[in-house]
């Protein structure tokens, strides 16, 4: 199942907490957000900003976001990114954060998905699947010269889109990660009763 927001509709931010809590799988270990882009142009440049947000957001919490302004995860790092987190990482639920390129009609729509992101699968690229849960931002018409479009992308497009996508994972993961703990608090409390 597939859930689309457009970053024009106020109500973009809250759809995308519902949408990640009824397709995210129960979490295990600390959440893990792949941000995938570069910020060499401005088009793919959503993901590396988006992880620049939410470290920003997440700070302090147990909560590991790769992919920032400061050190992006282009596609050409994702095949040592994947090794890294299965190494790091194994019990952790993975959300991944690209750019993508879609209909002219889907320009400005962010969607999720219960499944992960194939980064580069615009441009004709065939890399390996990053993350179970996907976040994509649809920045550009995808044509055969999708190299120039993301360099024509609107800055504007991508900040906006930036900003929700960010804040809606932020909400989620930090309203997931307070459920648990009171979750855990009242098993606590229940086992300290039972003795």
């Amino acid at each position: 199942m597939e859930y689309s927001f457009n970053i024009y509709n106020s109500l973009a931010c809250g759809g995308e907490v519902l949408a990640l809590k009824k397709i995210m799988p129960e979490m295990r270990g600390a959440p893990v957000i792949v941000c995938i882009g570069s910020d060499l142009s401005v088009g793919d440049s959503l993901g590396p900003v988006t992880g620049t947000k939410l470290r920003e957001k997440l700070k302090g919490q147990n909560v590991y976001v790769y992919g920032t302004l400061a050190k992006p995860i282009t596609a050409h790092e994702v095949k040592y990114t994947n090794q890294f987190i299965k190494n790091t990482h194994p019990d952790s639920i993975v959300i991944a954060i690209d750019a993508a390129v879609g209909t002219a009609g889907d320009i400005g729509l962010i969607k999720i998905a219960r499944r992960g992101i194939k980064p580069g699968s615009g441009a004709n690229k065939r890399l390996a699947k990053v993350g179970d849960v996907s976040v994509m931002g649809i920045v550009a018409e995808k044509s055969l010269f999708n190299y120039s479009l993301f360099s024509s992308t609107r800055l504007n497009i991508v900040y906006k889109m930036a900003e929700i996508i960010a804040e809606g994972v932020a909400t989620f993961i930090m309203e997931a990660m307070q459920n648990s703990q009171l979750k855990n608090n009242s098993c606590q409390v229940l086992g300290e009763a039972e003795f």
